[in-house]
């Protein structure tokens, strides 16, 4: 019924995450509407220009501006090169960097293992993180993938891999959030709240 380059869109829309056939429809004909804008043609522009300027950093995963040797975080000589922070996606280490608590350097395993998905060790970049802590100059390494079962299977299986290595394995603390209330928590965070508590000074 509608014509061809309009579902076209509204097909490429729906395959991203978190959108639907409803929403990309929605999308496609908000865009429709604000033709006059530009909208559509900038957003064209910008999408080219994302494939065109960005690739992965070779040494950690991340992504970076293209043309370049190493992402900003690599490069940076006043980085702690003896902490390496595991993080399933890109999007996690601007997560971490706001927190400015963390002066180490970063390690995207692309994914986290998902037997369901079919994600096995070798579809991540494991084998690399592997390569690089047995380079020596790691001397601990933090796991801060998601607090899931793919997350926890994903931690578990990098620590066996890290295991006999001359490295500190870690994993990010879990529990309860700042401002929340035990009454509201589930039973799964509070376990964890409880099996992660500390000695206070």
């Amino acid at each position: 019924m509608l014509p061809e380059p309009i579902q076209q869109s509204i097909d490429l829309f729906a395959r991203l995450p978190g959108i639907g056939p409803k929403t990309a429809a929605r999308l496609v004909f908000y865009l429709l509407r604000t033709r006059e804008s530009g909208l559509s043609e900038k957003l064209g522009k910008a999408l080219a220009a994302l494939m065109e300027g960005t690739e992965t950093c070779p040494v950690c995963f991340n992504m970076m501006s293209a043309g370049r040797e190493a992402c900003r975080i690599c490069a940076d000589p006043n980085r702690d090169r003896s902490l390496l922070c595991v993080v399933e996606e890109p999007l996690d280490v601007p997560a971490l960097e706001r927190t400015s608590g963390f002066l180490g350097l970063y390690h995207v395993l692309q994914g986290a293992l998902s037997p369901v998905e079919g994600i096995t060790p070798d579809d991540l970049k494991i084998k690399e993180l592997v390569q690089r802590v047995g380079g020596g100059e790691v001397k601990e390494v933090i796991l801060a993938t998601n607090p899931s079962m793919e997350g926890d299977a994903t931690a578990m299986y990098l620590q066996g891999q890290l295991g006999g290595m001359d490295v500190k394995v870690t994993r990010l603390a879990r529990g309860l959030p700042m401002g929340g209330d035990l009454e509201y928590a589930d039973q799964h965070t509070l376990l964890r709240a409880l099996m992660g508590r500390q000695e206070m000074d």
